[in-house]
């Protein structure tokens, strides 16, 4: 059940209007910001209102991705109509310019005063996966208002980010906001299925204009409250790079035959033991050169004894931080390159020796291995010469994104990030282990930040059916006790331009 809490929206809008103050920057100087005009943040009763209304009317349309090729087409127009009557500001501003890209997706060009200034873009999209009727406690298209939250397919993934961009740029509008340093905002409409007629598009145009941009963010990374045992304090991860990905198809042609009169080995029992040996054996454990061990490294003071002593001496603890690591599904997944068996197709009749037998794996890429490692290991697991390989699709993992001191992208969303959530004092680099349309977007721009300002604990991942049960906990309680965890309230911050604002 994906559900988001009421002042999720005003959150998001609230982070997002501090982020468009990056337009009035001029860049990085050391670790200092240049100043910039700060704008009033205080929202009216109204516009609360509004903000809230308006995503339970994004909920309501029901803009499903079913395929690569069939959507629910009508939807996706009449969210265009929706946006339209929600925002006018937005599209009637003459320094916006808007434009419908592969007849649904929508690209906006926000002109800033100082074209020498090097642009920035903001993304989300509007398209959802499908939802089975059964098994809600509300319909997943209803936008219902429950016990201060909204339900819905789009909360989370990711109408929540699309409502938000629009919300704070219609409100910076109405107060009479102008940029100097122009920006772009990009909603896709086919994210679910791989973005190649939204994302993929808006790139390819924005690349003929000769467009660079400074840095990009999109959506995954998150607040999260409560996932790690005696770590008391809320921390924020901001992915700097997600996995690739293969989907894999493995065949096995042989010749048919009666049952009556069966082989000693059949295409079913050759590809299933391919299968088999695929799954018994995993990709090689990467936790030494992957973001996993940062993040600890960062969390490792907020701990106590001993606990903190592990997680600061990974040189020497290392090896069995990463085996209890693999322990649990997801964070397993943040260390290695996983295999997943998808689909298995064979037999046509009970009593005839099926002549082809397929399967289709799903392959999540680490950011330390590629697509043609990773092929090369498959082979040398299934070791079988009778066993053909189809690639449907393959792309890398996405380049990691700087972080340092000169990095605007990540330096900006960490001194809002703090601003805004002064409670969360500890933000680190992640790695988003679901894939987003931010990958169309590698030839613009070296820097990549996937981050969502939304508060989750580990409950709210199970209302996630896109995700899996997410308990870094579990793995980590194996070298710590486990305590009860402490709920976050979150509520709507309504700062004084001063507390929001980083010093630009």
């Amino acid at each position: 059940m994906a559900r988001c809490n009421v002042c999720v929206v005003a959150l998001a809008a609230v982070l997002l209007l501090v982020f468009a103050i990056v337009s009035r920057s001029n860049g990085l100087k050391g670790r200092e910001f240049q100043g910039a005009s700060r704008i009033p943040s205080e929202f009216s009763e109204e516009e609360l209102v509004a903000m809230k209304e308006a995503l339970k009317g994004a909920i309501q349309i029901p803009t499903v991705s079913f395929s690569h090729e069939e959507s629910n087409f009508t939807a996706l127009a009449e969210f265009g109509e929706y946006i339209h009557k929600v925002f006018p500001a937005v599209f009637n501003t003459s320094f916006i310019r808007h434009e419908v890209v592969g007849n649904y997706s929508h690209l906006f060009t926000i002109q800033g005063s100082e074209p020498s200034l090097q642009p920035y873009m903001l993304m989300a999209h509007f398209d959802v996966v499908p939802a089975h009727e059964e098994g809600w406690e509300v319909p997943p298209f209803s936008g219902l208002e429950r016990d201060g939250f909204i339900h819905g397919r789009g909360t989370l993934d990711n109408k929540n980010s699309v409502m938000a961009i629009l919300q704070a740029l219609e409100l910076l509008l109405t107060r009479n906001y102008k940029p100097r340093r122009s920006f772009f905002i990009t909603l896709g409409h086919d994210e679910e299925v791989s973005g190649t007629n939204g994302a993929q598009k808006m790139s390819a145009l924005l690349q003929a204009r000769g467009v660079q941009l400074a840095f990009i963010v999109d959506e995954c990374g998150f607040i999260l409250d409560g996932f790690i045992p005696n770590l008391q304090k809320p921390f924020a991860m901001i992915s700097i790079s997600e996995k690739g990905a293969i989907d894999l198809m493995l065949q096995v042609n042989m010749t048919p035959g009666h049952s009556s009169a069966p082989p000693k080995e059949t295409s079913i029992g050759i590809l299933s033991a391919a299968l088999s040996r695929l799954e018994q054996t995993p990709m090689p454990n990467m936790f030494k050169s992957g973001l996993l061990k940062t993040t600890l490294q960062q969390l490792a003071s907020e701990f106590s004894f001993p606990t903190n002593i592990v997680l600061s001496n990974l040189w020497l603890f290392g090896p069995l931080v990463s085996r209890i690591l693999e322990r649990n599904d997801v964070t397993n997944a943040l260390i290695r390159t996983t295999t997943a068996l998808t689909m298995y197709n064979a037999g046509v009749k009970v009593n005839v020796i099926p002549p082809v037998a397929k399967a289709t794996v799903n392959i999540r890429i680490h950011p330390a291995q590629t697509v043609v490692e990773v092929l090369e290991l498959i082979k040398n697991i299934v070791a079988d010469g009778r066993v053909q390989f189809h690639v449907l699709r393959a792309f890398d993992p996405l380049p990691i994104s700087p972080i340092d001191d000169q990095a605007l992208g990540y330096q900006m969303l960490h001194q809002t990030i703090q601003s805004v959530f002064p409670e969360v004092n500890i933000v680190t680099p992640g790695t988003c282990i679901g894939n987003t349309d931010s990958r169309h977007y590698t030839n613009l721009t070296t820097g990549i930040y996937l981050f969502n300002p939304v508060y989750l604990q580990p409950q709210d991942f199970r209302r996630l059916s896109s995700f899996p049960s997410f308990e870094f906990g579990e793995a980590m309680s194996l070298m710590i006790h486990r305590v009860p965890g402490r709920r976050m309230k979150t509520e709507l911050r309504c700062h004084p331009a001063s507390s929001l604002l980083p010093t630009l």
